[in-house]
C-alpha cells in the first residue's frame, strides 16, 4: 500500500500541473469517464454529495454541472496544494460556488455518520494507504439506501494489456517527465495502475467493506472501472 506522506507530497509538487497532464495522457477520455460518472450519479438523484480525493476538483465540477441546483457537494483531499487548485478554478466559474471544499484524510473522514446521500472516489482510491479501511469510512458517512461510486483504474482485456503496460511503464513517464518535470511521480502512478486490483477481485473488497449490491462497469476496454455500491 501506498506511503501517505509519500503520495502528499508527490501531489504537492505536481498541483500545478496535474490537469494538463491528465487530459494529455488519457487522451482526453478523462471527460468521457467523468461524464459516464455524473450520469450514474444523477440517476441516484442525491441530496448532498462528497467527492473522496477530489484533487484539483474536476470531477466534483463535473457533478456541479450536472446535477440539479439544489444537491450540495463536498470535494475533500488530503493535499492542500490540490485543494488550493480546486479553489482557483472554483472561483473561475460562479456556478461552481455551491461547493464546500475541504481538507480530509480519507482514512479518517472529519465527518459524522450518515450524512451523504453518495461519495465518489474517482482515481484515488489506490492512493489510500489502507483501502479496506477508506471504504469503511466512505460507507460509515453514507446515509441508509446510499451510494459509493469508485471510477478507478483496472486491469484490462487479456488482448490489450501488453500495449496498456508497454504505455505504463515507458511512454506515460516521459511524456509526464516533460509536461510537469517530475517522470518520478508518474512512474510511482503507473506502478500503482498495473498493481490494482482487477474488477472482480474490486467487487469482493468493496463487498466485504459492507456494502450489499455491487456493480461494476468496464470502460475503454477494462482499462477504467466504475463499480456502483449500495447500502
Amino acid at each position: 500500500m501506498p506511503d501517505p506522506k509519500a503520495v502528499n507530497s508527490m501531489f504537492a509538487r505536481i498541483a500545478g500541473r496535474y490537469d494538463v497532464a491528465n487530459h494529455l495522457l488519457s487522451g482526453g477520455l478523462d471527460f468521457q469517464w467523468r461524464r459516464r460518472l455524473v450520469r450514474r450519479v444523477r440517476d441516484a438523484r442525491p441530496n448532498r454529495v462528497l467527492d473522496l480525493a477530489t484533487g484539483s476538483g474536476d470531477v466534483v465540477f463535473a457533478l456541479a454541472d450536472g446535477l440539479p441546483p439544489s444537491v450540495t457537494l463536498m470535494g475533500m483531499d488530503f493535499c492542500q496544494p490540490m485543494l488550493d487548485e480546486a479553489v482557483r478554478k472554483q472561483a473561475r466559474n460562479p456556478a461552481w460556488s455551491r461547493i464546500e471544499f475541504r481538507q480530509g484524510d480519507g482514512l479518517a473522514l472529519p465527518l459524522p455518520d450518515s450524512c451523504f446521500d453518495v461519495v465518489t472516489v474517482s482515481f484515488g482510491l489506490r492512493n489510500m494507504a489502507d483501502r479496506p479501511r477508506a471504504l469503511r469510512e466512505m460507507r460509515r458517512v453514507l446515509r441508509p439506501g446510499g451510494s459509493l461510486f469508485v471510477l478507478e483504474f483496472s486491469q484490462p482485456e487479456f488482448w490489450f494489456r501488453p500495449f496498456y503496460y508497454t504505455y505504463l511503464r515507458f511512454v506515460l513517464p516521459a511524456v509526464a517527465a516533460v509536461v510537469t518535470g517530475d517522470r518520478s511521480a508518474y512512474e510511482y502512478l503507473g506502478g500503482s495502475i498495473e498493481q490494482f486490483p482487477e474488477r472482480d477481485a474490486m467487487t469482493a473488497e468493496i463487498r466485504r467493506a459492507g456494502f450489499g449490491e455491487v456493480e461494476s462497469l468496464s470502460l475503454t476496454f477494462g482499462v477504467v472501472a466504475l463499480h456502483q455500491a449500495r447500502l
